[in-house]
């Protein structure tokens, strides 16, 4: 199923999606207000009509990209997405339905997070080693940056107005930066050390805010990259994971509290 939750209310409401046990795990919204998800169980992307409840789905072409996993839109309205398991970077054009994927260079590179910078180009993480992936939207041309540490495994990634890339280092508990203009990495240790295991990632109005999920309770950390000060609060309902973050239309951050059946959001003071 997916979930509707009403900030406003508290109210929830569910729909049904057509394959059973899809394992929907990435969600985003196209500029039409469809829901569109990853089916990493079923090997699809699936696209939601909330108003009628329609479900379509986009089957892979490769029957070895059985997990697919993030997904973000372009600025064009293309939608991109990485498969893990399956070692693949996507492109699905929503008005043909075709679907074109990528291997990377790396091998077992399992790309994870992914995200468009303001100038289009799709940039995604590399769990599997210590690299960031670009991909050029027209030839499908595949770049990597190689991070400093060898021991590196970024997860989620973040991108800033000015094209920089931040990561969190789940394995080391750094968060990071790089600047793929020339290839410079800067990191900076999590406040709560190296088993602190930073997950979900947002950047929203100035600063970063990404979770650290090996702590008890879990918690929440912001970054302002001018001081390159932290603050840390803990999640209330404990948050035990925050997989993934997202940003509401007003510029608070919304987690995925994935092991209490909770969603949560930050609430930002002027």
């Amino acid at each position: 199923m997916l979930g509707r939750l009403d900030p406003k209310t508290g109210q929830f409401e569910e729909y049904k999606l057509k394959t059973p046990h899809s394992g929907p795990h990435g969600i985003t919204e196209d500029s039409a207000g469809n829901i569109w998800f990853t089916g990493n169980n079923a090997g699809l992307i699936g696209k939601l009509d909330p108003k009628t409840g329609a479900v379509t789905e986009y089957p892979m072409p490769d029957p070895k990209v059985r997990d697919p996993h993030t997904l973000t839109f372009d600025q064009t309205g293309v939608l991109w997405f990485t498969a893990q398991q399956g070692n693949r970077v996507g492109r699905l054009d929503p008005k043909s339905g075709e679907i074109k994927l990528v291997q990377p260079p790396t091998e077992n590179s399992r790309p994870y997070g992914i995200q468009v910078n303001p100038a289009g180009i799709p940039y995604f993480v590399e769990f599997g080693t210590n690299k960031i992936g670009s991909i050029d939207p027209r030839t499908l041309q595949i770049r990597e940056f190689t991070l400093r540490d060898p021991g590196a495994r970024p997860r989620r990634l973040a991108i800033s107005g000015d094209h920089i890339v931040w990561y969190t280092d789940f394995v080391r508990g750094y968060l990071g930066r790089l600047d793929p203009a020339t290839g410079e990495v800067k990191e900076w240790q999590s406040p709560s050390g190296p088993r602190s295991e930073p997950y979900g990632i947002v950047v929203t109005k100035g600063a970063l805010w990404y979770s650290e999920s090996n702590t008890k309770p879990n918690t929440i950390v912001r970054f302002d990259p001018n001081t390159e000060k932290f603050q840390t609060w803990s999640i209330p309902g404990g948050g035990y994971i925050v997989r993934n973050m997202a940003v509401t239309r007003d510029g608070n951050p919304v987690m995925a509290n994935s092991l209490v059946n909770e969603v949560g959001l930050i609430e930002i003071g002027e």
